[in-house]
């Protein structure tokens, strides 16, 4: 069963991401060729397009464009991959592999075709962003919930007045029994002094009777 990884390059941001795949997905790519596109669901990149840039075999043999096949061939380069030449004109015989992916392939080197800003977010390395619809309703959800809030708070004010009010009314109608109870006191303790008179005058008459007689 073959099994390799798969370097995935993002052109937009220049970052390049390793997965390791088998079964299914490592099927998807055998038998392609450097410069073919593949599914990007193989790799965790559903609704995207990975196009094959190159790779390798388990011994780091590098595969070839130029090269057919998946075999092995021995080539006499100039430059290019698999060889980097330290003066003009140098060439040199290099063991490469054929451009055609197989079960020797230990990995893949692919790029990312039509990359957009969500690439991190269908690899789930980041979240989504809310579309405007999403961020509409929470903005109307916060509003709601402030309102509510300050209908609650109103609500809270009006009965904290009323209790005050009630209060206020309650302490005038005992102001106004105790100045009730002060008035009858006053008038009760006026009329006992009026009776005490009346008791005086009513002793000097009698007093001033027995005299005469």
């Amino acid at each position: 069963m073959a099994e390799f990884q798969v370097a995935v390059a993002d052109p937009a941001d220049g970052q390049t991401y390793q997965h390791e795949v088998d079964g299914q997905d490592a099927n998807r790519f055998l038998g392609r060729e450097i410069g073919e596109e593949v599914d990007g669901g193989a790799v965790g990149l559903d609704g995207y397009s990975i196009k094959l840039t190159g790779g390798s075999d388990e011994t780091g043999r590098p595969m070839r464009e130029d090269v057919p096949g998946a075999q092995i061939r021995e080539r006499l380069l100039e430059g290019g991959v698999g060889f980097n030449p330290n003066r003009d004109g140098e060439r040199k015989r290099i063991t490469v592999r054929g451009r055609q992916v197989s079960e020797e392939t230990a990995q893949v080197n692919a790029t990312i075709v039509d990359s957009d800003d969500n690439v991190r977010v269908a690899l789930g390395l980041e979240e989504p962003e809310p579309d405007e619809d999403e961020e509409a309703d929470a903005d109307e959800d916060a509003d709601e919930a402030d309102t509510d809030t300050e209908d609650a708070e109103d609500a809270e004010d009006t009965e904290d007045a009323e209790d005050a009010e009630d209060a206020e009314d309650a302490e005038d109608d005992e102001d106004a029994e105790d100045t009730e109870g002060a008035e009858d006191a006053e008038d009760t303790e006026d009329a006992e002094a009026a009776d005490a008179d009346g008791d005086d005058a009513a002793d000097t008459d009698s007093d001033e009777e027995a005299e005469d007689a």
